[in-house]
């Protein structure tokens, strides 16, 4: 390991302590659906509120919103007298118990109801370590999630981030609404560009510890991580192909910075652009057919798109002068990226298919939108009041969320895919 750079083996140690409700949700949606959830049997007892953390997450997707208990704690096999929940108009009732078992793991189970039809609509166990109580929590909001809306939970998904705290950078890997964050590295030198695999067991991320931007591929297991591009020149804006076999980055091999392909096991770079500009922040559509990257052979920075393998590119943004960082949604439809509007950098979304672009934030220094993989929301970096912040906004911009993060300046965060 080069000397002042320390990786770290993430577990979950860090998610004993309580957790800290940061739930900072502006707007409101055109629907949402209301959800009680009563206190968990036994929740009290344990070192996680798991219903507190179901219900933040809920209420942080912006299509669900929570109606205040009614009476006391009710678990999984109670048969609730659906009336009173009926009158505080509740769609749905949430039950649940945590139990701690002999071997010192703790068993979440819980119930969904349908209070309008009356109905039982399942429910499941997650019995866990003390350390996972938190994964535990999100895997009921996912799971109640997709019951009441039909698309898939990214509760249990997790960003990647990097704070700068004094002289020091920090790659940070959290959940997904910003809690029980642990540094996978610190290093005095700027660590940029996070990028997570598709099945989500690495990180790739450029670090400058070698006095020049070099990439690594880093095991979040474990902690290892190898060297993907140490080339002549700059290596930077690494970016993995959806089947995790290639990683396409900038490279300066030539004298200017152009994109590569490289095999995600090593070996020689292959050049996929060929022009005179400069070409950068590639980023795969899902199919893996199309890679969207930033090109100024327009005369100022506009996303551009082309084949995976190279070839023609054509021009996709063409509102403002100046639109940088796409971020293209798993299911195909949206492209996020950030446009220059007179000096501030704000969030946009283009619909793929009309074309219409459309501003989601009303802040000044938006930066690395990153789609959550059910395409639903984005997370990124801005300043907002005067201090830096991570923030998630659905994609129609209705509802925006603060998530906790690091002290210091937070910058590119990347969110992570489902949970395999």
């Amino acid at each position: 390991m080069v000397a002042g750079v320390s990786a770290l083996m993430l577990t979950g140690a860090a998610a004993t302590a309580h957790a800290q409700f940061r739930v900072e949700v502006s707007g409101v949606g055109l629907t949402q659906i209301p959800i009680a959830i009563a206190p968990f049997r036994g929740g009290e007892a344990a070192p996680q509120n798991v219903a507190a953390i179901v219900q933040a997450d809920l209420e942080r997707s912006g299509l669900l919103r929570a109606v205040p208990p009614v009476g006391g704690a009710l678990d999984e096999t109670s048969r609730p007298d659906l009336a009173p929940w009926r009158e505080r108009q509740a769609d749905a009732l949430l039950t649940g118990s945590v139990t701690r078992l002999a071997d010192g793991r703790y068993d979440v189970r819980f119930r969904l109801w349908d209070v309008v039809r009356a109905q039982d609509l399942g429910g499941l166990s997650f019995p866990v370590p003390v350390g996972d109580l938190r994964l535990a929590a999100h895997r009921v909001a996912d799971h109640v999630y997709e019951k009441l809306t039909g698309d898939k939970g990214v509760f249990s998904t997790r960003v990647a981030y990097v704070s700068k705290q004094g002289a020091r950078y920090n790659l940070w890997v959290a959940d997904a609404d910003g809690e029980n964050a642990q540094a996978a590295l610190t290093s005095p030198e700027p660590i940029i560009s996070p990028a997570w695999s598709p099945n989500g067991s690495q990180l790739a991320y450029v670090s400058f510890e070698a006095r020049k931007p070099v990439i690594y591929a880093h095991d979040v297991a474990t902690g290892r991580r190898r060297l993907l591009a140490n080339f002549r020149g700059s290596n930077s804006a690494p970016a993995w192909s959806p089947d995790g076999r290639q990683v396409v980055a900038t490279l300066t091999l030539g004298g200017q910075s152009q994109l590569y392909a490289l095999d995600a096991n090593g070996g020689e770079p292959r050049r996929l652009t060929q022009s005179s500009s400069i070409d950068t922040e590639p980023a795969f559509a899902p199919d893996g057919r199309t890679i969207y990257f930033v090109s100024d052979r327009g005369g100022s920075p506009q996303i551009y798109r082309m084949p995976a393998q190279g070839g023609n590119a054509e021009r996709v943004t063409f509102t403002g002068n100046y639109n940088i960082s796409p971020s293209p949604s798993a299911d195909g439809r949206w492209l996020a990226y950030v446009s220059r509007v007179g000096g501030a950098f704000k969030l946009y979304v283009l619909d793929l298919q009309s074309g219409q672009s459309n501003p989601l934030t009303d802040t000044t220094a938006d930066e690395s939108p990153s789609f959550a993989p059910n395409s639903r929301m984005i997370v990124y970096a801005t300043r907002q009041q005067g201090r830096e912040a991570l923030m998630t906004i659905t994609v129609d911009g209705r509802i925006k969320a603060r998530l906790a993060s690091a002290q210091g300046d937070i910058r590119e965060p990347d969110w992570g895919p489902f949970q395999r």
